[in-house]
């Protein structure tokens, strides 16, 4: 990781950080196409919440390893929840390629909620959505702090890592545990 002490990576990450939202959004409005993807799609959002509740998990243990002094056990735990959050953003285009967005309170699948629809769901589906809006926003900001953070840290510019991390931790949580709950709340209406 010495290569990266002193090159300059903010272009870069920012492309990254602004091309992922573009694309995953281009992709909300894209035909589906009517190929099958050669394995079942359907199962892909539990395969996301789990992703999340994983990652969820590494980044508590994460804030315990650095509040400890284990600095390799924080590097592993960051870098394996990097990976599963890649993994993640690779299956759920791969998912929302192949599928319609599902809504929240639509029971018979017509892809409408009616007032009936709406009514069975009550109060419930303004709880959904303000997690659901909360999450894809921070969802975006997270990518280029996870990026910066992690930058930081493997140039070991430790005092700026440590700084942005105090932002980074707690969004990049609040993302992984909210992305958990969006599924659990939506589930039953795949």
């Amino acid at each position: 990781m010495s290569s990266l002490k002193n090159k300059n990576l903010n272009l870069p990450i920012t492309i990254i950080s602004i091309v992922i939202p573009v694309l995953v959004a281009i992709l909300f409005y894209l035909p589906r196409p009517h190929m099958e993807a050669g394995f079942n799609v359907q199962l892909l959002p539990l395969f996301h919440a789990i992703l999340n509740s994983i990652t969820a998990v590494l980044l508590l243990a994460s804030l315990y390893f650095i509040k400890n002094g284990h600095i390799k056990a924080h590097k592993a735990a960051n870098l394996t929840a990097v990976v599963l959050s890649t993994i993640f953003l690779v299956s759920y285009v791969t998912y929302h390629f192949f599928t319609e967005s599902t809504k929240f309170g639509d029971t018979d699948h017509n892809g409408v909620v009616d007032a009936v629809e709406k009514a069975a769901v009550g109060g419930s589906r303004y709880f959904y959505y303000f997690i659901l809006l909360t999450h894809i926003v921070l969802a975006v900001v997270i990518v280029p702090l996870v990026l910066f953070t992690l930058l930081r840290g493997l140039q070991s510019d430790f005092v700026k890592h440590k700084k942005i991390a105090r932002v980074t931790w707690p969004i990049w949580f609040y993302v992984s545990v909210t992305g958990v709950v969006v599924y659990i709340m939506i589930s039953p209406y795949y």
